[in-house]
């Protein structure tokens, strides 16, 4: 197989399995944890077959390989058998806070998007469905089509203590005890009712928080569960560990999680979409600017999932979000700026792959497009950058906003159907008309795309 040939020089450019330290995926990039970045050979890695891209930033490793991501990342675990898991030896440097950071939210996220995107997509059709008054929302087809894309947002804290688990290395079954403890129905229930604004533990305060839908809280929790599971384990004795050592555990992390860490978490959270939000009431075209012109840039270093807590946070708290309206826009004026470099190209191969590039932007996936396209022509990604801001600009202007988390695609418009719906047509001519023409009019044709 291709991918498996590719799989093998990827680990020999990267200075061999014995330089991984942690491998695992998003949507479109393997991402790559290493103990020595200079073994990677880049210019070999960029000619491999099916590598789109790659990058090093914020010592963290990525290379682009498009949305079959997932078989590469398959072969690459065969080949290497970590089975995603970080291979114990010492390394000599040390990451910096931001690096660690992103390699926590990418490593997080990036298993769950599949779900998260499916379940958002859905929750999309849905709501054109009842916005088109096809389907009535007490009709029983709805309900149960309800179920499947709301369930992964409810129990969301579900799926990041499994994967936030893998990355702090501690055992998935207990920190998915440290979820189900956020959501058990006493707390979850309490918290909707209003009625009682804490619980006592021993005498400790637990502040009722409806943790459905969660993020930051979970994280951080099973973060710590990590320390207080190894600090454990480390003084308990070997023939009391199986029963004792998750017993103690448990009796610890999941009181800390309630007192402690969940309550930071939550407040982190909010105070980040509080963030967000004085920005958008300061000046919605300052909202529009700074986050739309500046979404591109986000997506070629790897950090666009930094946004993806905030997101869900304000779908949580609000029940609706202004950011992903943006983010839509940005994949439109990428999409825009990559077809025009099609008519700029001189060869039918050329022209094969910016096609392919311009659709798969369109469907919400924008790598292809930006490091096989646009990356190469300053003028064109520039282009797609003030596409970008100008078109998010309208949208905050005009207040759009969406109620479910779905895919930033073509395919979301079905989302905004509704008030927003005009609005939504206007972006997307905005955003493409813009990057399309301004590419167009500056990018030479005798140019390299």
């Amino acid at each position: 197989m291709k991918d498996k040939e590719s799989v093998k020089k990827i680990i020999e450019y990267v200075g061999g399995k014995e330089n991984i330290k942690k491998a695992w995926h998003c949507m479109t990039r393997l991402r790559f944890d290493l103990y020595d970045n200079s073994l990677i050979a880049h210019e070999n890695v960029k000619r491999l077959s099916g590598v789109i891209g790659e990058q090093l930033q914020n010592d963290q490793y990525q290379i682009i390989v498009g949305t079959n991501v997932q078989q590469y990342h398959s072969a690459l675990m065969e080949e290497i058998g970590m089975e995603g898991e970080e291979v114990k030896k010492e390394s000599s440097k040390k990451k910096g806070l931001f690096s660690r950071l992103l390699d926590v939210v990418s490593g997080v996220f990036g298993p769950i998007v599949p779900a998260i995107a499916g379940a958002g997509m859905l929750k999309g059709l849905l709501a054109g469905l009842i916005a088109l008054n096809l389907l009535s929302k007490d009709n029983e087809t709805i309900i149960i089509l309800d179920l499947i894309s709301s369930g992964v947002f409810y129990f969301l804290p579900f799926f990041l203590a499994a994967s936030a688990a893998k990355i702090f290395k501690t055992n998935q079954y207990l920190a998915l005890a440290i979820a189900a403890g956020f959501m058990y129905p006493s707390l979850i229930d309490a918290a909707k009712l209003g009625e009682v604004s804490q619980f006592h533990f021993i005498g400790l305060p637990i502040p009722v928080i409806n943790y459905s839908g969660a993020v930051i809280p979970v994280i951080l929790s099973v973060w710590a569960l990590s320390y207080i599971h190894r600090w454990i384990d480390k003084y308990m004795p070997n023939i009391l560990k199986t029963v004792f050592t998750p017993t103690l555990t448990l009796f610890l992390a999941i009181p800390f999680a309630l007192i402690v860490s969940g309550p930071l978490g939550s407040y982190v959270g909010k105070g980040l979409a509080y963030i967000i939000e004085r920005l958008f009431d300061i000046s919605p075209i300052l909202a529009g600017v700074v986050m739309g012109g500046a979404r591109p840039i986000e997506v070629v270093f790897g950090m666009h999932h930094a946004l993806t807590p905030i997101v869900l946070q304000n779908f949580a708290d609000k029940g609706y979000d202004m950011l992903m309206p943006m983010m839509f826009m940005t994949n439109m004026a990428i999409a825009g700026a990559t077809f025009a470099m099609f008519f700029k190209a001189n060869s039918k191969t050329e022209k094969s792959i910016i096609l392919s590039a311009t659709i798969s932007a369109l469907l919400g996936i924008t790598e292809p497009a930006i490091f096989g396209v646009l990356i190469k022509n300053r003028k064109a990604f520039i282009a797609c950058s003030i596409g970008s801001a100008v078109a998010s600009t309208f949208f905050a202007a005009m207040g759009v906003r969406i109620y479910g988390y779905i895919l930033s695609s073509i395919v979301s418009l079905v989302a905004y159907v509704g008030p927003y719906f005009p609005y939504a047509l206007i972006g997307i001519m905005i955003a493409i008309g813009t990057s399309f023409g301004i590419s167009f009019v500056t990018v030479k044709k005798t140019q390299s795309i």
